[in-house]
């Protein structure tokens, strides 16, 4: 009999703080043997592929190919990360938000996968003394190799893992290192799931929860899916932590975790609006919430508000905050610089920087809220009385021509129009990017006929 049905199924668990968890982790690797490493800054240095650090291994990529050699070739990290694509997503429910941190450990050409699946097993059962009832496993369906250690050494019973197809559990991006991995997951219990009865690991619904993220870098993909086994094979591992948060405290969003959850009782305290009590209400609390986190780390680490690259998505995501705080009927004007000392107090014992560069975050984020303020009533006046026009004709579509104009002569925000307008009506996108371009092209027009070159990021 697996020694897994041996162990005993605890009914709770240790609650451990975010910041508690972070440590935890990374000084369970250092013992064993990994180098630990301070979060890269969210500015990628040398890629130019994106605008902001996304994962915890985007700037371990020099190490995998080979470009760069590393400090050490174990290695673990808790990286800041930034992934924007959703971002008209968050605040609507509670799953979303633009800022996370990952959890990883990385091996380049040195343990593979006995280690790397033991360890995971072993922070998971003894360091965070999960339930091992609770938890599930997948491999990739022909990863023999990860399911025999799984399973016969590690102990795991069969019915706790599963095999997946190469869409779930077999990680590649294009050309380049590719291979298997091993997904982590934990049961929610029945009460969080569908309610169907082939609820099963990889369901949709809030049941199972992957946490962690196993890959086996063991090919290198051609490009044209032709893979050759690699003579270095890698381990990139990635954990949300503030999933992991939920799961330790028995939460049920990211907004619920504790050092989270005092950011948005800081909002509550001077909206004097409580957090679950009204929908439209919990949107505006969350929007604020997972902005001042990403902005507060985004101009930490050099980012400036401007109208475009990195830039422009800092000044998207302040001033969006900055809307969303006066529908909560917030009127001190530099709320967002106030709530940034919040972020900085709950996250400065892993990033001290934060601290450092307390008095220059603020003072960034003061003056992004003053600019916001200078066209924000005139804006709204002028929006309101276009949608109150247009809701009086079939049809009820905002002229891009006029949404436009609120643009290029008040410097409203495209994207705050858009939000307005979704919940009043629509767009007609497509006529305000056009005159946009074309505003572009004449700006880049010097005289007698000639253009300016333009730098690409």
């Amino acid at each position: 009999m697996p020694r897994y049905a041996a162990e005993r199924s605890f009914l709770t668990m240790h609650y451990m703080g975010l910041n508690e968890i972070r440590e935890k982790y990374l000084s369970f690797f250092e013992s064993k043997g990994h180098l630990r490493l301070p979060s890269f800054p969210l500015i990628p240095q040398n890629d130019k592929s994106i605008l902001l650090i996304n994962a915890g291994m985007t700037p371990m990529k020099p190490y995998f190919t080979g470009q760069e050699t590393p400090p050490r070739n174990r290695v673990t990290t808790c990286q800041k990360c930034i992934r924007t694509p959703d971002i008209d997503c968050v605040g609507k429910d509670a799953r979303h938000g633009t800022f996370f941190e990952m959890l990883g450990n990385f091996s380049f050409g040195d343990y593979f996968k006995r280690e790397a699946i033991t360890w995971a097993w072993e922070f998971c059962t003894k360091v965070m003394e999960m339930p091992v009832d609770k938890l599930y496993v997948t491999v990739y369906l022909e990863d023999d190799e990860a399911y025999d250690i799984w399973t016969k050494e590690v102990g795991v019973d069969p019915s706790h893992v599963s095999r997946m197809g190469k869409e779930d559990n077999f990680w590649e991006h294009g050309s380049g290192p590719c291979g298997p991995c091993s997904e982590i997951y934990f049961d929610r219990g029945a009460d969080k799931g569908c309610g169907r009865p082939d609820c099963h690991v990889g369901c949709d619904c809030d049941r199972y929860v992957e946490f962690w993220n196993v890959v086996f870098s063991q090919f290198n993909n051609d490009g044209h899916n032709n893979y050759t086994p690699l003579e270095k094979k890698n381990i990139d591992t990635g954990m949300g932590l503030e999933r992991l948060a939920c799961i330790m405290q028995d939460v049920d969003s990211l907004f619920d975790v504790d050092t989270i959850k005092n950011i948005t009782a800081k909002i509550s305290e001077m909206s004097a609006v409580k957090y679950g009590e009204n929908h439209l209400a919990d949107v505006s609390l969350r929007v604020i919430t997972d902005h001042i986190r990403s902005t507060t780390f985004m101009v930490c680490d050099g980012v400036l508000p401007s109208n475009e690259g990195r830039g422009y998505v800092l000044r998207r995501l302040l001033r969006r905050a900055a809307r969303h705080g006066r529908l909560l009927g917030i009127k001190e004007p530099h709320f967002l610089a106030e709530l940034a000392e919040v972020v900085i107090h709950e996250s400065e014992s892993a990033y001290p920087e934060l601290r450092e560069k307390a008095a220059y975050i603020k003072k960034v984020i003061e003056q992004e809220e003053d600019r916001f303020e200078k066209t924000i009533d005139q804006g709204l006046a002028i929006l309101g009385d276009i949608i109150k026009r247009v809701k009086d004709v079939a049809g009820k579509i905002l002229d891009g021509e006029e949404t436009f104009r609120l643009y290029d002569t008040f410097g409203f925000p495209i994207d705050l129009t858009k939000e307005i307008a979704a919940e009043n009506g629509s767009l007609n996108l497509w006529r305000h990017r056009k005159r946009q371009r074309e505003a572009r092209q004449k700006a880049l027009r010097l005289p007698h006929g000639k253009t300016m070159k333009r730098w690409r990021r």
